[in-house]
């Protein structure tokens, strides 16, 4: 295994671009780097350019993961670059990144289901509630757009990665799985996405533990709330996601799996919105019925989650939200923002070290950032 970051979330990514966001995470002693797009690594999708990003990836002895996009339909008209790239027809589009990828040794690429509005609070913020179409066509929608794809995807040896994102359930994942092809279809398991659809981390990874073929590592902090519950992104080791369990499965099923840190982004790189509180509905009629393949089994294990991490959050051990949001960005002042570079660096560091030392831990060998620190 190997220990990288997802780019979006990288600081300075923009201001630094692809071949200085490589010198960046070596700097950082991380081993590689996720772009969610090629067009993320060449808006154009230059060869010329792709095959210089490549080529600094390999002399820096880093990984390189990319990916396609977001392939829901309904949500296309939200990502205009998709649909461009293709000079209007969005499946060239996504064609051209697959092949552009492939011919430069990147075979695992992510796809993800939908949007996320951070402003709207509770369920009407991302697509699993919209309702101008139901959650089960845009499914049936996203396995269409799949199976168009998988031909191509088979040409060039390569797989379209779910995410496990925040509208989607692992459940969903795998039918999609199952219906177009685990030849060319697999998962990108994002460790804290599955907590807003009420989904224990643990159950999710093992589930989905077999078609895993990227990540995004990351934690939350997830306690009661007016509505329901607030979900907050937290450093790893610093929330409720179970990692000393959820490491080990990931590596039994795929040895070599890259672990891509998914921090939160600065507010230089990202300002933040006026209401950045996310709220799992849990309690809503509609949200319950929106998730049918909850169990109680499962539904049960999950709020044990939640009362073991509020007794940690009632000791003083772990912040609560509010004194969490008030330390980072000045909350409920977003004048005053103080999470910006150096922040998020600490953020990335502080994360590396929890899984490095549960690698350690269980012996599960990786290329760690102390490796590459020490080799640098």
């Amino acid at each position: 295994m190997k220990l990288g970051i997802d780019n979006i979330k990288l600081p300075e990514s923009k201001k630094r671009g692809p071949l200085g966001s490589l010198d960046h995470v070596k700097e950082l002693g991380l081993s590689g780097i996720f772009f969610s797009t090629a067009l993320d690594m060449s808006p154009t999708l230059d060869m010329g350019e792709l095959r210089e990003i490549r080529a600094k990836a390999d002399e820096l002895g880093v990984y390189l993961e990319s990916g396609i996009g977001k392939i829901n339909p309904y949500c296309s008209a939200e990502e205009p670059a998709l649909r461009a790239a293709g000079g209007g027809d969005i499946i060239a589009g996504f064609t051209r990144m697959i092949e552009a990828s492939a011919a430069i040794g990147c075979f695992e690429l992510w796809v993800a289901p939908g949007n996320f509005k951070s402003e709207y609070r509770g369920r009407l913020a991302n697509d699993r509630f919209r309702t101008d179409i139901t959650w089960e066509d845009q499914l049936i929608g996203i396995e269409k757009v799949l199976q168009k794809l998988a031909p191509v995807a088979r040409a060039h040896g390569a797989h379209l990665n779910i995410e496990t994102h925040d509208e989607i359930t692992s459940f969903e994942i795998l039918r999609l799985i199952e219906k177009v092809g685990p030849d060319c279809v697999g998962a990108v398991f994002d460790t804290a996405n599955g907590l807003q659809r009420a989904e224990h981390p643990v159950f999710a990874a093992k589930r989905l533990a077999p078609f895993v073929r990227q990540t995004h590592i990351k934690d939350a902090y997830v306690g009661r709330a007016p509505g329901g519950l607030d979900f907050q992104t937290r450093p790893v080791g610093g929330g409720i996601v179970d990692f000393e369990t959820i490491l080990p499965i990931l590596a039994e099923a795929n040895p070599a799996l890259n672990l891509s840190l998914e921090v939160a982004a600065s507010v230089a790189d990202k300002p933040r919105k006026a209401n950045p509180r996310q709220c799992i509905q849990i309690d809503d009629p509609i949200w319950r019925a929106g998730h049918p393949d909850l169990t109680a089994e499962e539904l049960g294990a999950y709020m044990a989650l939640v009362d073991a991490y509020e007794t940690r959050v009632a000791s003083g051990e772990v912040p609560d939200w509010e004194a969490y949001e008030a330390s980072q960005y000045g909350y409920p002042s977003y004048e005053r923002q103080s999470y910006g570079f150096d922040e998020a660096i600490a953020f990335i560091k502080q994360s590396a070290r929890h899984i490095e030392a549960i690698c350690k831990d269980k012996g599960i060998t990786l290329n760690s950032a102390t490796e590459n620190r020490k080799a640098a």
